[in-house]
């Protein structure tokens, strides 16, 4: 027998037990194909969660996280919880004290357009000729997010930005040894024109650079980048980012694919342990009706064989599969153009299968 691994299994809400389904699917023929043994537990997270436990994120699922090697989460969320009190609401009480509780600094957001879906971006093709792959990583546990003090009194809202050295350099560290294994090249995002907490975020980075001599850095402030992402994607291989502006950049990023439903995500902590996503949300108008993507959630299990378990193999695998899918001109409704054949969110989850 090869290698034996325990995964958590979070499923979430709206769309996320049928993309989580095509995900299994394809563990059970990766476990196969790569003689790897799985234990697999579920739990409950999210909305799901607040019904049946009454809070988002319960003790027992978060054992469950800890006890793992690495979780697969599906998206949480939706309208049925919007009239609780913000606190208690499913991303709020259940995302942010999970990446918390489990030390998940480091959010690794890749952008990516498949050769054959370039029609299906917003962005001229013209611009997207030559494809597009960007790694969008987000510092996920400091920021305007985490940052004390949070306060509502009557009229007067207040959040405050923090960041302390420590933090920067750990997410510059990530960053900067990403861009070493792709094409050498980061772009640091922040608005040090006007935020004192970004002129220290500058000053931190430019300091790691040093380690990493061979990374041709450069700096951008957040405005220009969201236009810049626009203007030329393909300028960018790294883009390093604070809390709030990679969680805008990385939304922005992944739109230019042409679908959130392709796009997986990855949240890690010190070694190789890591909570992995799709970077799109739970969709509940079109839950339960067998149109939602699962390409993004499949994407995500690769990553966690990348980054959580060294498996290379099994990642370039399960893109590969993807890759050939899309080529013989199956596309899901959410990236589907006339010429090619509509699948359902199982068919393409069972064509992705066939072609591991």
């Amino acid at each position: 027998m090869g290698d034996s691994y325990n995964i958590a299994i979070l499923p979430g809400d709206g769309i996320g037990p049928e993309v989580m389904a095509e995900a299994l699917k394809v563990l059970d023929k990766i476990k196969t194909v790569f003689d790897i043994s799985c234990t697999i537990q579920e739990a409950d997270f999210g909305g799901i969660a607040i019904d049946n436990h009454g809070e988002a994120l319960p003790q027992s699922t978060l054992d469950l996280c800890k006890n793992s090697d690495a979780v697969l989460l599906g998206s949480i969320g939706g309208p049925k919880w919007e009239n609780l009190p913000p606190a208690q609401q499913p991303e709020r009480a259940g995302l942010l004290p999970i990446r918390k509780e489990l030390g998940l600094f480091a959010n690794l957001r890749p952008a990516i357009i498949f050769p054959q879906l370039t029609a299906a971006s917003p962005l001229k093709e013209e611009i997207l000729k030559d494809g597009m792959d960007i790694l969008v990583v987000r510092e996920l546990t400091g920021g305007i997010y985490f940052g004390s003090p949070k306060e509502r009194e009557g009229d007067k809202a207040l959040d405050t930005l923090v960041y302390t050295k420590p933090e920067i350099e750990r997410i510059a560290h990530v960053a900067f040894k990403a861009a070493q294994q792709r094409n050498g090249k980061l772009t640091s995002i922040d608005k040090a024109n006007v935020l004192t907490s970004m002129v220290l975020w500058r000053e931190i980075v430019i300091e790691v650079a040093k380690d990493y001599p061979e990374v041709e850095l450069n700096h951008m402030y957040v405005d220009n980048g969201a236009m810049q992402l626009v203007k030329n994607p393909n300028q960018f291989d790294v883009m390093l980012c604070g809390n709030m502006f990679g969680d805008i950049l990385s939304d922005e990023a992944s739109m230019i694919t042409g679908s959130l439903g392709m796009l997986p995500s990855a949240s890690l902590g010190q070694g190789r342990f890591g909570l992995y996503e799709p970077s799109g949300g739970s969709a509940p108008d079109i839950a339960g009706l067998g149109i939602a993507n699962p390409i993004a959630q499949i994407l995500s299990l690769g990553m966690l064989f990348k980054y959580s378990f060294n498996r290379k193999d099994v990642y370039n695998a399960i893109f590969k599969a993807i890759d050939t899918v899309l080529e013989k001109g199956y596309r899901t409704k959410d990236i589907f153009t006339p010429g090619f054949k509509e699948v359902s969110t199982s068919e393409i989850g069972n064509l992705i299968v066939e072609n591991l």
